[in-house]
């Protein structure tokens, strides 16, 4: 089965692919999805609370057992990067949309997402997150408070 390309526009820095994984995300396309991560046989992903998946294969149905259930209502918020020549390292607070009897709640989840530049432009190589919360998550940080 061949991958889904990219179109060119979207792999020109990880910033695009990021922005296209939570926009699979959020309209439930496998394809678009899977056409985010590289064509590697090391790229793995971790759900909270769940085991580590490596290879296409194994993410590929993680996610459509999940979309099984409608897409997945999150997006990126506090993005922090590391970033250099070859690959980028997003830390993102998740806030997810979580259908309850009483409604819509939100949960946030911590997420840490590997992007690299590859032969077909950049890609995700890894998505590890973390169980999730009712509140956001308060960040510690050693860098001094910035007033404008």
């Amino acid at each position: 089965m061949s991958k889904p390309k990219v179109p060119p526009a979207l792999n020109d820095n990880a910033d695009d692919i990021a922005a296209a994984f939570y926009e699979a995300l959020q309209s439930g396309d496998i394809d678009k999805l899977m056409a985010c991560w590289a064509d590697e046989d090391d790229i793995v992903c971790v759900h909270p609370g769940s085991s580590r998946l490596v290879g296409a294969g194994a993410i590929r149905a993680a996610f459509d057992a999940m979309f099984a259930n409608g897409s997945i209502q999150v997006r990126p918020e506090k993005v922090r990067k590391v970033e250099s020549m070859s690959s980028s390292v997003h830390s993102v607070l998740e806030r997810i949309v979580v259908m309850t009897e009483d409604g819509p709640r939100h949960a946030y989840v911590i997420a840490t997402n590997v992007y690299q530049k590859t032969a077909q432009g950049w890609r995700m190589v890894a998505h590890h997150a973390s169980p999730g919360t009712p509140r956001e998550v308060q960040e510690i940080s050693d860098t001094p408070p910035v007033l404008h």
